[in-house]
């Protein structure tokens, strides 16, 4: 659902008007989802989405005028903003992730993962295309690779994925529950999930992460699984 009690609202930018319209098709028929505007550059985009407010931005990489990495780094504090493009570059990964995007999905990925990817967005989780997560875990396992957080791979893989650069260390100490949870979210887990496993409700889940979110300077889930993953590299 989205913000309030209605479907998720939807934003599309791309500069080709067939895939915006097959977006539309794809989301349109979704029960919890409405597309609420289309846009055919990158300024366009981050102007209907301060006027109209959507929960999601299907924001591609290459567009004129402003490009799918600086319209997720000018509207992530605003609203989820998901990269969809045809280029499978590291560098668009790490960038879009850094900015704060909640997902990364390849165009040939299909309508199955660009329904979930929606839908893992407003759980506050990120989805990463299947092909990519691989890549990167295998960039992990490299001798001397840059510290990545850990990913779940495969179909529908919710990723704790490659980007932010993780903080020093915590400003304040996390509690164990805090540290725990963190943990969870580095491992991939859902709200739910760790909920269900700690015997504790998704909003207390909510409220632990805020608290490790501001302690360790994290802009979202995807900033406090670097932070996981750089405690545990340099432990080893």
């Amino acid at each position: 659902m989205g913000s309030g009690t209605g479907p998720v609202r939807i934003l599309i930018a791309d500069d080709q008007a067939d895939v915006r319209s097959a977006f539309r098709m794809i989301l349109d028929v979704q029960p919890d989802m409405v597309v609420v505007a289309e846009a055919a550059d990158g300024a366009a985009a981050v102007a209907e989405a301060r006027r109209l407010r959507p929960d999601v931005v299907l924001a591609d990489i290459r567009m004129p005028k402003f490009d799918g990495l600086e319209v997720t780094r000018q509207l992530a504090d605003q609203c989820k903003v998901i990269v969809v493009t045809t280029f499978d570059l590291d560098e668009y990964v790490h960038t879009a992730l850094r900015h704060g995007a909640a997902g990364f999905l390849l165009k040939r990925s299909g309508p199955v993962l660009l329904i979930e990817a929606v839908r893992a967005a407003m759980a506050g989780d990120a989805l990463i295309s299947p092909q990519v997560t691989v890549r990167l875990l295998r960039h992990m396992a490299l001798p001397g690779a840059e510290s990545k957080p850990a990913l779940r791979s495969g179909p529908g893989a919710k990723a704790a994925a490659a980007a932010p650069q993780p903080t020093a260390g915590p400003t304040e100490e996390l509690t164990t529950r805090e540290r725990e949870i963190a943990e969870l979210v580095a491992d991939g887990a859902t709200n739910a999930e760790i909920g269900a496993g700690l015997f504790i409700s998704p909003g207390t889940v909510k409220n632990h992460l805020a608290n490790v979110q501001r302690k360790i300077g994290a802009r979202n889930r995807v900033g406090i699984a670097a932070w996981v993953w750089e405690q545990t590299a340099g432990r080893q």
